[in-house]
This record gives C-alpha cells, sequence and structure tokens, in this order.
C-alpha cells in the first residue's frame, strides 16, 4: 500500500457513470429552447387504515380516517382544481398514477383523455411499496399495474415512478424487462440520464425532490409561501444556467396537498411568474422529454460503459 492509499470500499452501483456537467455533448430542445418545463402530478389512493400513506401533522402517525379523508380530498376536490389550473394556463401533465385510482375514480381518467396529458405508472396503490418485496413479487406487482392501466386506459404507460420513490436492487431490470422506456425514482441530474439494466438501458429523466410538495409541505412542513419562493428561485437560476447546459425544470404536486385552495394560489402565482417566460421555455411531459432523447444521435446523452 502507497502512502496516502485509502484502502476503505464503498459500495457501487454500477448503474450510470460519473460524467459531470461540463464534459457532456451540447444540445437543443425542440425549437432551440434550453429549457424543458413539467409538470408532475401523482394520482394516489390508499387502504382504509390500512397499510401506508402519509398524514398531514404528524410524519409517524397511524393510519385513521382523519388522514385517509385528508388523502382523498385530493381525488374527490384537490385535483378538480388542479385540472382547471392547468387548463387556464393552458400546461400538459403528466399523472403519476395508481392503477387502482384509474378504477375508482373514472371520472379523473377522462378528464386525463380529454387533456390529452399523459400517464406514468405508479404502482397498484400507495398504500404499499415495492423496495420490501421478493423479485418475483416486485415483477407481479409490476406487471398488474401497467396492465390495469392497459385494460382502463387503452394503453400501457411508458414511463414509471415508484410509489414513495422505492426501488429495489433490482427494479431498473424489471421495468426494462416489463418494456418501460423511462423512469423517474433517481433524482440525480437536471437532464435525462441513460442507465445500465440486465437487458439493455432505462433512461432516468429528472424528476424533483426537492420542488415537491410533499417532501416540501408535509414532512419538512414548510409553508406554502416557502414552496412558492422555492419553485420561482429554482425557475430563475435553471433558467439562467440554461444558457450554458440544456435542462429539464420539473414542479411536482399531490392533489390532496397542493389542491386545498391556499397552496393552490401559491402554485397559481409560482406557474405565473414562470410562464412569463413562455416564450423561452419547451412546455412538455417527461414522456415528451424521453421520446426526444431518443431521437438524438447516438452519444449526445451519454450511455453507460
Amino acid at each position: 500500500m502507497t502512502k496516502g492509499e485509502i484502502t476503505m470500499e464503498l459500495r457501487k452501483h454500477n448503474r450510470y457513470d460519473y460524467v459531470p456537467l461540463p464534459d457532456r455533448p451540447d444540445f437543443t430542445w425542440p425549437g432551440g429552447k434550453r429549457l424543458a418545463l413539467c409538470l408532475c402530478n401523482n394520482l394516489e389512493v390508499f387502504s382504509y387504515r390500512d397499510g401506508l400513506g402519509s398524514d398531514s401533522a404528524v410524519l409517524t402517525a397511524p393510519q385513521t380516517h382523519r388522514n385517509y379523508a385528508w388523502r382523498d380530498y385530493g381525488n374527490r376536490v384537490g385535483q378538480w382544481y388542479l385540472f382547471d389550473l392547468l387548463d387556464e394556463l393552458g400546461l400538459p401533465a403528466s399523472h403519476n398514477t395508481n392503477s387502482r385510482l384509474l378504477r375508482d375514480c373514472p371520472q379523473i381518467l377522462d378528464r386525463i383523455r380529454a387533456r390529452g396529458d399523459e400517464i406514468v405508472g405508479h404502482g397498484r396503490s400507495n398504500g404499499e411499496r415495492q423496495d420490501n418485496l421478493s423479485e418475483a413479487d416486485e415483477r407481479t406487482l409490476i406487471q398488474e399495474a401497467t396492465d390495469e392501466i392497459r385494460a382502463l386506459a387503452g394503453a400501457a404507460p411508458k414511463g414509471w415512478m415508484g410509489p414513495y420513490f422505492a426501488q429495489s436492487e433490482v427494479t431498473l431490470d424489471l421495468l426494462a424487462e416489463a418494456g418501460y422506456d423511462y423512469m423517474l425514482d433517481w433524482p440525480l441530474d437536471d437532464q435525462p440520464v441513460w442507465m445500465k439494466t440486465r437487458s439493455g438501458p432505462i433512461l432516468s429523466v429528472p424528476y424533483s425532490v426537492e420542488l415537491n410538495d410533499s417532501p416540501s409541505m408535509v414532512f419538512r412542513q414548510e409553508s406554502a409561501m416557502s414552496f412558492e419562493r422555492m419553485i420561482t428561485d429554482q425557475f430563475d437560476e435553471m433558467l439562467h444556467q440554461s444558457a450554458k447546459y440544456p435542462l429539464v425544470f420539473t414542479v411536482i404536486t399531490h392533489p390532496f396537498i397542493i389542491g386545498h385552495p391556499y397552496r393552490l394560489r401559491a402554485l397559481r402565482r409560482a406557474l405565473g411568474h414562470v410562464l412569463a417566460h413562455r416564450d423561452d421555455l419547451w412546455i412538455t411531459t417527461v414522456g415528451g422529454v424521453a421520446d426526444y432523447i431518443k431521437g438524438l444521435p447516438p452519444g449526445t446523452v451519454p450511455m453507460p460503459g
């Protein structure tokens, strides 16, 4: 051992290579834009007094009628406020959707179809997570969710977002084997990143864990005004940085959180600030980002070695 050599070994995932932002090939989004805008909304259902589910006030609260009802407000009321706001602003959305929700709340599916929005696979329900399952059971979860969305929406989703950002050691492999093109679970970058699986690459599309109403306002207990400022500051800085790098700016919502009127008003103001720069943006969905990246010349987005 030479002087100064470190013998400690760190466990590695070997899913992607380290390629720092300045070392990557440059490209532009459609229309010569440098900043893509995606709004990702999470549509979720839960088991009554059972399983998993966040609480409005206490992080470790048991499942009760109160927090079940608080979450159900999103599907009954908050999502409809949010649909109307997106219509007013002329914004498309990607909806990370529990497959069971499409069966339990068919009117939400009707509105998604009428708007032409995208459905992203998001498990069967948010009363469970997939990282604590055997490989066989996780494969079943992914397949059942995919099949139910296909049956109800008419097409299988191309992208996946695991409930609670959860992935096991083999989730990426199972998603690629199930035919998924991209996923949103790794918040590692502001550009799409190709990741290695045992059956070929899958694309990681940026999905913010910071501009996300759940970790912000539920888990960190930040105010709606703080979340509004986070959105505007993140946007202003990313618009500035996009002069050098093509970037993806995402805002993440859950209707049982952002759909309460006082929070929706803060989101309305923040999106108004963003859309004052509409002409500088490529406004799209996360699936639109994935499709565009797949059409770029090989090597534009580095492949893992």
